[in-house]
């Protein structure tokens, strides 16, 4: 157990330092090589070219796309070809798993597989240097959510343009509060700028899953489609906007974004109070509780996180 609770808290925090002091060039030189390697079927991340101006990247990491630092250069690949190439104007994010979208960070892998990395061209951490870029890239990012979008999957999604999702099978949480930990890619900058103080402060809070529906009702997707639905009329609008042209959505996204998103240094503060967060005796007792549990080895755990951090605050009897 305290190899768990140990690497849980180490690792997460090495996100945090890893790229201080280091050179730009190291990095892009990083991205060209993960840019190269993203289509292999193997990634986390898979990169399909429906059309050039329409991409795809498919999410399948089974069995519950749990998001960890092998992840951070593939994702990064894929954001650095949004940002680059000159002809893509739409980009949807999916699944390939089955009742899961994209999940929590990962917990287990050795410290050295995040720490070596450095931080992103904004001179944020990784993963919240990515999202940042994803919101800020000339091009139109879409989630369609099928399946649970839990903590990072929320913030991905939080980070995109537009999100849809399954009426039936759509799940988005902000979990962490659950394990005494503080989400760090952005959603308390972002939830309260779609859905007002109020429904923010209740899904940060609470910790509870959201369902399509009234994620739709409190503004945290643009709409829940029955399932049966969600896969041609996302793959519809995404093929009409990927039809206009390039510089006008850029310019129109540009100047929503001056008005909607928030700054950099918003973004930088939440990674900053997650690290802290990480760090306390109770959240590490938490994690440790819910690794004993099953976190990321039993579906069920997976399925119904809310009731299971609940169960780790409890003393045992």
């Amino acid at each position: 157990m305290k190899m768990h609770l140990l690497t849980a808290a180490v690792l997460v925090a090495g996100l945090a330092t890893s790229g201080a002091g280091l050179a730009a060039d190291p990095a892009a030189q990083a991205d060209s090589t993960e840019a190269r390697r993203v289509d292999k079927k193997t990634d986390q991340f898979r990169l399909q070219r429906i059309t050039p101006g329409y991409w795809r990247v498919t999410i399948d990491n089974p069995p519950f796309n749990i998001y960890g630092p092998r992840a951070m250069p593939q994702l990064n690949a894929v954001i650095t070809q949004i940002e680059q190439d000159p002809d893509v104007r739409v980009v949807v994010f999916d699944s390939a798993v089955p009742g899961f979208f994209l999940t929590h960070y990962d917990f287990v892998p050795p410290l050295e597989e995040s720490t070596e990395m450095p931080a992103g061209t904004t001179g944020l951490p990784p993963l919240p240097d990515m999202l940042v870029r994803l919101s800020r890239a000339p091009v139109v990012s879409i989630v369609s959510i099928r399946g649970r979008a839990t903590g990072v999957g929320s913030e991905l999604a939080l980070a995109s343009d537009m999100r849809f999702a399954s009426r039936e099978k759509a799940v988005l949480s902000q979990w962490e509060i659950g394990a005494g930990l503080v989400p760090g890619g952005g959603p308390m900058a972002r939830l309260p700028r779609l859905m007002g103080r109020g429904r923010a402060l209740e899904v940060l809070l609470s910790g509870n899953d959201i369902d399509g529906e009234l994620a739709e009702r409190y503004g945290y997707v643009n709409r829940a489609l029955p399932d049966a639905q969600l896969d041609a009329f996302v793959d519809k609008l995404a093929r009409r906007i990927s039809t206009f042209d390039k510089r006008a959505i850029a310019d129109i996204k540009g100047l929503v974004n001056a008005n909607s998103l928030p700054s950099n240094e918003e973004i930088g503060k939440e990674w900053d109070a997650f690290i802290g967060s990480v760090g306390r005796p109770s959240t590490q007792q938490r994690i440790g509780r819910l690794m004993e549990f099953g976190l990321q080895t039993n579906r069920e755990v997976e399925v119904h996180l809310p009731d299971y951090t609940v169960k780790s605050g409890t003393p045992e009897k």
